[in-house]
């Protein structure tokens, strides 16, 4: 299916937009990026993949790749059930827009706090779509990872150990990383990053949407 004919009025779950001016058009794009990155970061959290989310939601793959992508504008009804599939509001997907990347300093009590179905603790401190990369800590209470099962998507992280021993397994192979340790490999690899230690794990996570 191609965008025009995903974005057509009527798609299911998709808001036809009006004419806009450029200046509009400019702030309604970087919302939906927002919203659409929004929702790919719970989604990968929580170790779903495209077809889980879809499944869950009862809307399609390749609507929720447009949205995720800020190529389309969903309903209220769409982002009721989005967010209901992912376990949270829908007010936790109306992130702010490209203002905050604007911003040169972010304080300790302004980064956002997510815990994922695992109980790891993000504490997000930039997401700067504009650039493609997001910057989190991320704290690991004993016995809890990302997913259970390795998992791939788009993308290439950097991992820092700030205190603990975190195990990340990328392609079935497992490296035990200590403190100031630091990986990195391509998020299309299959991986896992797990705390099989009794004390919790900080790390500092630079994720890039690209390669």
């Amino acid at each position: 299916m191609s965008d025009r004919e995903t974005d057509s009025p009527a798609s299911p779950g998709i808001d036809a937009l009006p004419e806009l001016s450029d200046e509009v058009a400019e702030t309604t794009a970087s919302t939906l990026a927002a919203i659409g990155g929004r929702i790919r970061e719970l989604r990968q959290l929580r170790g779903l993949t495209l077809q889980a989310l879809a499944d869950a939601s009862g809307l399609s793959t390749s609507m929720l790749s447009l949205v995720e992508r800020g190529r389309a504008s969903p309903s209220i009804g769409s982002l009721i059930v989005i967010a209901s599939a992912l376990g949270v509001t829908m007010s936790d997907l109306l992130v702010q827009g490209a203002d905050a990347e604007e911003k040169i300093v972010v304080r300790a009590a302004e980064a956002r706090v997510v815990e994922t179905a695992e109980h790891v603790v993000r504490r997000l401190l930039r997401e700067d779509r504009s650039r493609g990369i997001s910057v989190a800590v991320n704290e690991y209470a004993p016995h809890t990872g990302s997913t259970e099962h390795p998992i791939s998507h788009d993308g290439f992280e950097y991992g820092f150990v700030l205190d603990g021993e975190l195990t990340v397994e990328v392609d079935g192979v497992r490296h035990v990383l200590q403190r100031g340790d630091l990986i990195a490999y391509s998020s299309r690899r299959r991986h896992k990053i797990w705390n099989h230690g009794e004390s919790k794990v900080r790390t500092l996570w630079f994720n890039l949407d690209r390669e």
